[in-house]
């Protein structure tokens, strides 16, 4: 079994969701549920031995608009997020993930140090991410104290503006390049990032928007969770110039297990063949090369194919990029090392390398 370390999940969002409901988001993490994608045995079923944890805050008005005969859709961005409830929200996953440290379901890793020993440990090795700043203020004030709690990644937006930047919408065919980029406090944000060493997330910014990162940024260019758009015209996918810059910076592009990203005509449909995944990792590792190519689930945020279905599938992929010809070190990369290196690198840790 290839252990797996991937760059992106949602679950905390479940958790947290299912909590205000009247659930125990550490029981349901580390006993198991039949919920969502991601829980302790599930993981540890699948191979999967930690990822990027986002604190993501829903969007309650967005309605994915269903496609017409031609598989065409344009979903508008949703309304901007007010800050004190988006805070308040973000405190509450952020006190789910240190719940979850506390009784042992897992390490919450803030240096590559930690993660090494939560492997050794087999400890699931979680590390604190940011889907959206809509809880962080202009004055970049809470950055540090979410940076004290373990935060260590972030995508300055979602699929919705905020006072850091604009995202782009879920829309097919589109292409990324969908309005404006980072604004002057999200050029703040990219260099405060860099100060500190939290990794900089592209997967839901504007083409625009990756451009201005590209050049205020002294990290290696990275999208946790998206896809070729030369297979997938989604905006939420990565043109050719932009994964050329991704190589150039020696960055990341994590695949994304969403079937809308991953399927050519766009469709929400599980019944995506994993000969689909392995297309877009061929297509990845042509475009970045072996070191530029890993996985962003994107489990507990997306439909995926139903030959992986949770976290206990993982294997499922794993064996198919074997059978397509991966050996043991590609696949070593693809499916952990590679985010152990652009992570050693955006955090300025020097202690691994």
């Amino acid at each position: 079994m290839h252990a797996v370390f991937d760059g992106h999940n949602d679950v905390l969002l479940r958790l947290w969701q299912n909590e205000k409901k009247g659930g125990d988001a550490v029981a349901e993490f580390t006993e198991g549920t039949d919920k969502g994608h991601i829980d302790l045995p599930r993981a540890k079923a699948g191979g999967l031995a930690g990822g990027l944890c986002a604190i993501y805050i829903p969007s309650g008005d967005l309605v994915l608009k269903e496609p017409d005969a031609n598989g065409h859709y344009v979903t508008p961005l949703s309304e901007p997020l007010e800050r004190a409830p988006s805070l308040d929200i973000a405190m509450e996953m952020a006190s789910i993930a240190l719940r979850l440290e506390r009784a042992g379901s897992w390490r919450l890793c803030r240096t590559m140090t930690d993660i090494d020993h939560a492997l050794a440990d087999d400890k699931f090795a979680a590390v604190l991410h940011m889907e959206g700043c809509e809880a962080i203020d202009a004055d970049l004030t809470a950055l540090e104290v979410f940076y004290a709690a373990g935060l260590r990644s972030l995508g300055p937006v979602w699929s919705r503006n905020n006072i850091f930047g604009h995202g782009v919408p879920f829309a097919y065919p589109m292409s990324p390049d969908t309005g404006p980029g980072l604004t002057d406090i999200g050029r703040e944000l990219v260099k405060e990032c860099n100060r500190l060493g939290i990794l900089i997330d592209l997967s839901h910014i504007t083409e625009q928007g990756f451009w201005d990162v590209a050049k205020l940024s002294d990290q290696p260019l990275v999208a946790s969770h998206s896809n070729p758009h030369a297979l997938v015209p989604v905006a939420r996918n990565l043109t050719d110039k932009q994964l050329d810059a991704i190589r150039e910076s020696k960055g990341l592009v994590g695949l994304n297990f969403a079937v809308t990203m991953l399927r050519a005509d766009g469709r929400e449909n599980a019944d995506t063949p994993l000969s689909d995944m392995v297309r877009h990792i061929d297509y990845l590792v042509d475009k970045l090369g072996i070191d530029g190519v890993a996985i962003g689930s994107d489990f507990d945020g997306a439909l995926v194919p139903r030959e992986i279905s949770t976290a206990a599938g993982l294997q499922n992929l794993v064996d198919a990029l074997q059978k397509a010809g991966y050996g043991g070190a590609e696949l070593a990369k693809l499916c952990r090392d590679n985010w152990f290196r652009v992570l050693r690198s955006a955090w300025h840790d020097t202690e691994n390398a």
